[in-house]
């Protein structure tokens, strides 16, 4: 078992923002996530499986990732290109309040995460 780094305040920060992203209605079409590693939140999206030849899985699409630096107590935003290559979001600074990096990927001004 790896051991997770990461404030749990942080972390159900993360977990309620990605609850209120879908209305209770769709949740059995589409769902946002939040997957928790050591050092690292990566925000996805789930859609249900929409052709039975696929499988029962649901699909997952990476949105966003936000990473935490313990020494300096700093999350850092970041996008995925269409390689699958992470890349620090330079629209907005390191902060220590995830809840400033969480309004920017919802504001989503470039239109790089959301689409």
């Amino acid at each position: 078992m790896i051991a997770v780094l990461l404030p749990e305040l942080d972390v159900a920060r993360a977990r309620r923002y990605c609850e209120q992203k879908v209305p209770a209605r769709a949740r059995h079409q589409v769902r946002v996530e939040v997957e928790v590693e050591p050092r690292a939140l990566t925000i996805v999206e789930r859609r249900a499986p929409w052709r039975e030849d696929l499988g029962p899985e649901w699909s997952r699409s990476s949105i966003a990732r936000l990473r935490y630096v313990q020494r300096t107590g700093v999350w850092t935003l970041h996008w995925r290109d269409r390689n699958a290559r992470w890349h620090r979001y330079d629209r907005v600074g390191p902060s220590a309040r995830i809840e400033v990096l969480l309004e920017e990927l919802d504001r989503d001004p470039t239109c790089i995460f959301w689409g």
